[in-house]
């Protein structure tokens, strides 16, 4: 039945959703849901599911050779999903609407050195505008990130936007950009560099109040030594007839296959087959970012920004909450307007505009058909920046 998993006190406003959903056209990114659908988490804050497991993100430097070091990316990389697109089905009931970011908005993040891994640490930032004012078009979320450990020689920099549609039972999401992972062997050879490609979503259960996510289509990871990780998902009815499936398949140069992998990226996934030994097992413990106390941020750092819409989310006060996020946008809008009058364009603290990215145009060539678009706008991490935290304006 529709509306089924919806608070009594909030149906009236979940059927207004959905038909606002139904006759919309375009990107959906900028509506507002229902309180009881918000998360209290800002999209900064996402980038950080990338490294849940640390350890396995340490290890990819340590692999033998080119093959062994695309497995562990492989592995590495299913690990994130779970994390990245189930954590607030696990923790809250349901899927829950993210808080858009505002523009500058900053996360800092660390795991520490454990057992000899090396200590990794996050960088993010927001660095598109949102919400839209005036004649301003928003060009979607556009989050960048970097992610390093340097005792293991490894780090990943990367950015995400999204673009959504509604298909009258679901939600379709489009999720644009990429990230480059860069590997230092630990045995001395080549420096090796890794595109990964994001997958498409589809958020089912729209229309019965209790959302949840399902990868779509095809992403890839591809290797400056030659070799890709093609990986395909599908949801229930397909393959094994089970939600959150995938199977994956590692290539070489030649287009000739190395090795097969299959299972849930939820769960278990097994190599050459759903028989074979065990890939990986994603339910294993999962290590969560440390970030420091709200008291210690400053203005612009995620938490600290939100920190009053988040508590009005989760206690339930949504009246409040709502005032408090309409009073962070509407000084967003104060302050480009500023900007226009003044003939001044914001700073970014983190990332600089690049015009090409030579690690992205080098890597997209060699997977050919399977990545679009052949060019994207990208920012680049300014290193001299490492150690900055937060802004003063």
């Amino acid at each position: 039945m529709p509306g089924a998993d919806v608070p009594q006190e909030q149906k009236a406003g979940w059927a207004s959703f959905i038909k606002s959903l139904a006759q919309m056209t375009g990107d959906l990114s900028s509506m507002t849901a229902p309180p009881f659908i918000l998360s209290p988490t800002s999209l900064t804050e996402f980038p950080a599911y990338w490294c849940e497991h640390p350890d396995d993100f340490a290890a990819i430097s340590a692999g033998a050779n080119e093959q062994d070091r695309m497995e562990r990316v492989l592995r590495w990389f299913i690990g994130t999903l779970s994390a990245q697109y189930t954590t607030r089905n696990e923790k809250m009931g349901s899927e829950k609407k993210p808080l858009n970011p505002v523009l500058g908005e900053l996360f800092y993040g660390v795991w520490p050195d454990a057992n000899g891994r090396g200590e990794t640490r996050l960088i993010v930032e927001q660095v598109s505008h949102h919400p839209p004012i005036g004649s301003m078009k928003s060009n979607g979320t556009s989050i960048y990130s970097y992610i390093e450990n340097k005792t293991a020689g490894v780090r990943l920099q990367g950015h995400s936007g999204q673009k959504t549609s509604f298909t009258g039972t679901a939600i379709n999401v489009k999720q644009s950009g990429h990230a480059v992972l860069t590997v230092q062997p630990k045995n001395g050879q080549k420096e090796e560099k890794y595109l990964i490609t994001l997958p498409k979503l589809r958020i089912e259960g729209i229309v019965w109040g209790s959302p949840y996510i399902e990868l779509t289509d095809t992403n890839a990871i591809q290797s400056s030594s030659g070799l890709t990780a093609q990986i395909d998902y599908k949801g229930k009815g397909y393959f094994t007839g089970k939600t959150h499936s995938f199977k994956a398949n590692i290539t070489n140069s030649s287009g000739k296959s190395i090795q097969t992998y299959e299972g849930q990226w939820t769960g278990k996934s097994h190599i050459g087959g759903s028989k074979g030994p065990i890939f990986l097992d994603t339910t294993t413990h999962r290590e969560e970012v440390n970030v420091k106390d709200v008291s210690q941020q400053s203005e612009w750092e995620s938490r600290k920004l939100w920190v009053n819409v988040a508590k009005g989310i989760r206690t339930g006060n949504y009246d409040q909450a709502g005032r408090d996020k309409t009073a962070i946008e509407n000084d967003q809008r104060q302050r480009r307007k500023d900007e226009t009058a003044n003939n001044t364009t914001w700073q970014y603290l983190h990332f600089t505009h690049v015009d090409s990215d030579s690690d992205y145009q080098f890597l997209s060539a060699l997977l050919h058909d399977k990545l679009t678009p052949p060019h994207e706008d990208a920012y680049v991490f300014r290193p001299e920046t490492e150690g900055v935290v937060g802004r003063s304006n």
